[in-house]
């Protein structure tokens, strides 16, 4: 109720509109997506506590160190070791199977900076678990974040990333010269 009502002051005196689509209505791989700059962070919490969704995030674990650690961990977010990420992306799959119930926000295209390509742990967690993708956004040129579309990813990795390009097209976040197109670093083969 806390978290809700924070949320709703938030969005009472916020420049952003929420818009969009309405919250998914099963767990799914959230897409924070462009993430261009750390508000996006509050943002995005601000769009889960006002439709009710509990999430879980990756964070870099040095997030997680000192008196953050447990405000970091109450808010959702899971530590992520960037000298093996592949690791997280087999411990969020344990916990899905084990029957844990969240959405996981998970920002593909990196650390706030324009990179060449997306991270496909996202493509990775979504496929072994068969949680649909939810495709959150930012965009300063409207002023609008929300939630797009949720779907199933199909596993044709070229097909699935072209539906994902379209949406964020003309989405630009807050700092658009640092978004990174929605691109896997080989489309070629399965992610």
């Amino acid at each position: 109720m806390l978290r809700r009502f924070i949320s709703r002051v938030y969005w009472a005196c916020s420049r952003w509109t929420l818009a969009g689509e309405p919250a998914p209505d099963r767990p799914s791989v959230l897409i924070g997506a462009p993430h261009t700059s750390n508000w996006d962070f509050v943002l995005m919490l601000a769009i889960a506590w006002r439709y009710g969704i509990d999430i879980r995030w990756l964070g870099k674990k040095s997030l997680f160190r000192g008196w953050r650690g447990s405000i970091m961990r109450r808010i959702g977010g899971i530590p992520v070791d960037r000298d093996d990420p592949s690791r997280v992306v087999g411990e969020v799959v344990e916990r899905i199977r084990d029957g844990e119930v969240f959405g996981l926000v998970v920002t593909p295209d990196g650390t706030r900076g324009a990179n060449e390509y997306w991270k496909s742990g996202f493509y990775r967690i979504a496929r072994e678990t068969g949680l649909p993708v939810t495709l959150g956004f930012v965009d300063r040129t409207t002023m609008t974040t929300g939630l797009g579309p949720t779907f199933d990813l199909t596993g044709d990795v070229p097909a699935d990333m072209d539906r994902i390009r379209a949406f964020y097209a003309d989405k630009a976040g807050l700092r658009p010269h640092l978004r990174t197109e929605p691109r896997l670093r080989d489309e070629r083969r399965t992610a």
